[in-house]
């Protein structure tokens, strides 16, 4: 069957229902400025359904019976997946130099170290953690957890694969490609010790039964992430993500994010490295309003 992509257009109201569809489902807000972008992207998706317009593709979204499934790819079309191996070098120094370090004297009757790479993509950042961890060679004897999440089911796929082109290199050392990786006709395949440290799932920040069933993270790293997302849309991303953190645990976002005016349930922690957040002990912190 030819594909063909209708002659229509976007009008305002279908874009504010379409774009708080997609709001309440995920925390991805869509500012007037980006009403042409949903227009050519989602007009894919008329096509393919052979609907008659936006109009359709609401009531599609909204009742019909592949919803979810249309909303998922969705996902994969709206979602911007930029990422490569060892992204932020003094961040991750801190991590190993510094937080590690910390969390192992803390937790050395439990010998259990548990981090949740939150919008991972295409899975370089869990991997990257792996790799630092195995590198450091000072766990033996410990149960070590690594959990990377995205929304779109395509990078979740993609990272659950583990191969990988130049491009996700941009930031690596050689010998890093040397000890975890080999090289094969579609790329360099991430190797099985760092792959049985990390599990890679498909998850909505906004989905708080799966959430619920994470446990207790040590480490969040959740980077460019946030930076999509309204201020009511990071606030409940962050209280997430504080009751997700055992006591003490650490906060690790994007050089360009921060929790002014959205929480006071962190204390801002000037390590040697870096800055980061760690969830306070007191009970009087919260979101902020």
């Amino acid at each position: 069957m030819p594909y063909f992509e209708p002659e229509l257009q976007l009008t305002e109201e279908e874009f504010r229902l379409i774009r708080d569809l997609i709001y309440n489902h995920c925390g991805l807000f869509f500012d007037d400025d980006s009403k042409y972008l949903l227009d050519r992207r989602l007009g894919q998706r008329v096509a393919h359904h052979n609907l008659s317009g936006f109009r359709e593709y609401y009531q599609f979204l909204k009742y019909d019976r592949r919803r979810d499934q249309e909303i998922a790819d969705i996902m994969d079309l709206l979602t911007t997946n930029e990422t490569y191996f060892f992204r932020e070098a003094f961040q991750l120094r801190a991590f190993t130099d510094e937080i590690v370090p910390e969390v192992m004297k803390v937790k050395q009757r439990e010998r259990t170290l548990r981090i949740w790479s939150a919008g991972c993509s295409t899975g370089e950042e869990p991997y990257t953690i792996a790799m630092l961890l195995l590198e450091m060679g000072c766990l033996h004897g410990w149960r070590v957890e690594i959990v990377g999440s995205d929304i779109s089911q395509r990078v979740v796929q993609h990272a659950r694969k583990g191969i990988y082109t130049k491009a996700s290199f941009r930031a690596t050392d050689e010998r890093y490609l040397k000890r975890f990786f080999t090289e094969t006709d579609e790329g360099y395949r991430i190797c099985d010790e760092v792959r049985e440290l990390v599990t890679i799932s498909q998850m909505n920040l906004f989905d708080a039964n799966r959430l619920a069933l994470l446990g207790k993270m040590d480490v969040i790293f959740c980077r460019n992430v946030i930076i999509y997302f309204d201020q009511t849309s990071k606030k409940r991303v962050i209280e997430s993500f504080y009751n997700t953190l055992r006591g003490g645990g650490y906060l690790l976002l994007g050089h360009s994010e921060s929790l002014m005016n959205l929480s006071t349930a962190f204390a801002l922690k000037h390590l040697k490295n870096d800055m980061v957040y760690q969830k306070t002990d007191t009970t009087g912190g919260g979101v902020a309003t």
